[in-house]
């Protein structure tokens, strides 16, 4: 009877993702806990991203916790099961952004620096060259980041990018009405959250709400579901690719008819 006991009482422990909804359900305390449990994961990411040991007395780590709390705050499940995942683009994200920021001071601070006019130029030229340099390095950065998180989120649906080359509709009035199907279901909160939460498509609603067959969603099952994901998510260099898609799809169906 006592063994009978400790079975009924004894709890799961919770999972981070419970956690997260707690705090965000107004546990402060909880909230406090787990930044400091996850300091060293702060760390690591930061330090990824600045390519050299991080110190908590590190400007760059302050970004990192505040990035971290970010993502307690604005995590839910169409950012993908995995809070550190989610975590992770927005703390690099959030880094980068600071430091693109301070190299761009620097090159007021270097440009300011000299009285001559002709060395004044000369080292503004440098300067910008040099900063342009470097953005174009942290944008590559941040696109493979975003990239990176989109494939582990994928991964969670059973799919991968080789999968999406394969599926990917091959006619552009195709691949415009699977668009635009991921976008009514997005749109649809009921519709979204069955999709990330039993990642499958809500076939039977779906097909009520669009002008396109039951077999036509089926066979462009993947696509929906990789297109939604992105439109859902926090993808900066994917929506940017993806609004890009879209215009082009509508220009060669303008042409076409």
């Amino acid at each position: 009877m006592l063994s009978l006991f400790f079975k009924i009482g004894k709890r799961r422990p919770k999972s981070l993702e419970e956690e997260v909804l707690e705090i965000q359900a107004g546990n402060i305390q909880l909230q406090n806990n787990l930044i400091n449990k996850y300091k060293p994961f702060i760390a690591k990411a930061v330090s990824s991203v600045c390519k050299r040991y991080i110190n908590e007395t590190d400007d760059e780590f302050s970004i990192g916790l505040i990035a971290f709390n970010e993502a307690i705050e604005k995590y839910s499940k169409d950012k993908g099961s995995s809070l550190l995942s989610f975590a992770e683009l927005i703390i690099k994200r959030r880094v980068i952004d600071y430091i693109r920021k301070e190299s761009k001071n620097m090159t007021i601070t270097m440009s300011d620096q000299d009285d001559d006019q002709d060395d004044y130029a000369s080292n503004k030229i440098e300067a910008t060259l040099s900063v342009e340099e470097f953005q174009k390095q942290i944008d590559q950065e941040q696109r493979r980041e975003e990239i990176a998180y989109y494939q582990s989120v994928l991964k969670e649906f059973g799919l991968s990018f080789s999968d999406l080359l394969e599926c990917s509709p091959k006619h552009s009035d195709a691949r415009q009405n699977a668009i635009e199907v991921a976008i009514i279901l997005v749109q649809n909160l009921e519709l979204k959250k069955h999709l990330f939460e039993k990642k499958m498509l809500p076939m039977k609603q779906l097909e009520g709400l669009v002008n396109v067959s039951r077999k036509t969603i089926e066979r462009n099952r993947k696509y929906i579901i990789a297109v939604s994901i992105i439109l859902s998510g926090d993808y900066i260099y994917l929506k940017d690719y993806l609004k890009g898609a879209i215009k082009g799809e509508k220009r060669d169906c303008a042409r076409s008819s």
